[in-house]
């Protein structure tokens, strides 16, 4: 994606070692380094817009993934989610382009909103769990300024990484599918535990609209289309409008309500879910399950968003062979501080996404860039009726899409080396099947160990590695532990 025709890389930090400095240059070309990097104005706001364009999807997808009900029964407001979502995710890019100054736009995680959904919120409030967003984004700071991230990146193997991510997404894709109604648990005893659709067969105009919306996003993306997500899922909403407007499909059909507008494309943002959080309640949880949840929230945010900054700078020239670029502390700082203000908002943890790439291939090469994406997400405040619009099944099939983009993690795994293709599979499959992605990182780190240990090669194992081996065997055995010991 990177133009080639994009002058040498050259870093502010090599304007201090003897670079000349070219007169005449204004405040803005100075402050972020434009001139230096080989970029101009216009290729950062290009770049800017074109990320804004890659990654507005976060806007439809967060609220869905974020909808289910807590252990309290109670649920978050849609259009307040989408206000938090958008008010996060301007803030966190802003931070990230004016401090950080590097071309990276960050939003809502959908692994984190995945863990959020899928296994913290069955087991406490919403309060409570966007208090875990915060607990997640001070760890991940800490280990920025304590230099501890680079010691557990080297302690998890690189392919157990990759598996973390792809089981993720196939939670993310498994979620999609079930948003959709095109997959449902099944009710009638014996046979799979899910089946396709209501009684084992796809019914209906919303699910016939959520697989052609699915179809056309991959092609897109087959033909390298740029934004293939966002035009998937507007092209899928004209569809859904258009047939709801001629009485084509039944309003009760739709999962979330018919998509029409109802009133003005233009509203106030509802903070209604700002500053709620709660730290402590956690009694019917338990401490162990509190930190389990931390750590995979810790997985989730943290290991991602490494490989992105790295792998994003590389493409923007920034980074050297080594992986080091300028502003990569105060970029992986700015990525665990939004965590906590991902929680704070009530849009769950944010994290640096991988779209930034497209900005980049647009000839970003600056801070400036992630300023004009904070911006566009900033005026998405006050266009929250707009988003409310799209259907819950056209949406569901961005979610496929992200999975199966997550999945392509798996070309870096070496399939014929049993100690980690036998990890890699059970973390990807267990994550999903079980519905927690917990048990996944936890039946991969066990296995890991024990195949290590029986090919004689203990002493391959780090300490952290050990340390995690007995926290998720404690994990699995806590049960009949509490049974032994007595406690309810």
């Amino acid at each position: 994606m990177t133009q080639q025709s994009v002058e040498p890389r050259t870093t502010a930090e090599d304007a201090g070692a003897g670079t000349r400095v070219p007169a005449g240059r204004s405040w803005l070309d100075r402050y972020f380094h434009i001139t230096h990097r080989g970029s101009t104005v216009a290729r950062e706001v290009r770049g800017g817009i074109t990320t804004f364009m890659a990654m507005a999807y976060i806007l439809l997808l967060n609220p869905l993934i974020l909808s289910g009900e807590d252990a309290a029964g109670n649920t978050l407001g849609h259009t307040a989610v989408i206000t938090a979502t958008a008010f996060a995710a301007a803030l966190t890019t802003l931070l990230m382009g004016f401090v950080g100054k590097v071309p990276l736009a960050l939003a809502a995680g959908l692994s984190v909103s995945g863990v959020l959904a899928g296994q913290v919120v069955p087991q406490m409030t919403w309060p409570q769990a966007m208090g875990m967003c915060v607990m997640y984004g001070a760890v991940i700071m800490l280990l920025v300024v304590t230099g501890l991230r680079e010691m557990i990146m080297n302690a998890i193997p690189l392919a157990l990484k990759h598996g973390i991510t792809m089981g993720i997404g196939l939670f993310i894709a498994l979620i999609g599918l079930v948003k959709a109604g095109f997959v449902q648990e099944n009710p009638a005893p014996g046979g799979g535990p899910v089946v396709l659709g209501p009684d084992g067969e796809l019914a209906g105009w919303p699910v016939l609209l959520f697989a052609v919306t699915l179809l056309a996003i991959f092609m897109l993306q087959a033909r390298g289309v740029p934004g293939a997500i966002l035009i998937g899922i507007v092209g899928g909403t004209v569809l859904a409008v258009a047939l709801n407007a001629f009485g084509v499909i039944d309003p009760k059909q739709w999962v979330g309500g018919a998509p029409e507008l109802h009133g003005s494309a233009v509203s106030m943002p509802d903070f209604s879910v700002f500053g709620q959080v709660e730290f402590g309640g956690w009694g019917e949880v338990g401490a162990m399950t509190v930190g389990l949840i931390v750590f995979t929230l810790v997985l989730a945010g943290f290991f991602d968003a490494m490989a992105t900054i790295i792998g994003v700078g590389t493409e923007a020239r920034l980074a050297d062979d080594k992986g080091r670029m300028p502003g990569l502390s105060k970029a992986l700082f700015i990525d665990g501080a939004g965590g906590a203000i991902g929680g704070v908002s009530g849009a769950s943890g944010q994290t640096v996404f991988v779209e930034s790439a497209t900005g980049v291939g647009e000839g970003a090469r600056t801070g400036l860039s992630a300023v004009v994406t904070g911006l566009f997400f900033a005026a998405c405040l006050f266009f929250t009726p707009l988003t409310a619009i799209v259907p819950g099944e056209v949406a569901a099939a961005a979610l496929v899409v992200i999975g199966a983009m997550m999945m392509m993690n798996a070309r870096h795994v070496d399939w014929a080396d049993r100690a980690t293709a036998i990890p890699v599979f059970l973390t990807v499959v267990l994550m999903p099947f079980t519905y927690t992605i917990t048990t996944g990182v936890a039946a991969g780190v066990i296995s890991y160990v024990a195949i290590k240990v029986a090919q004689g090669k203990a002493r391959e194992i780090g300490a952290f590695m050990w340390g995690l081996t007995v926290i998720f065997l404690i994990y699995f055995a806590l049960n009949p532990i509490e049974s032994w010991l007595g406690v309810h």
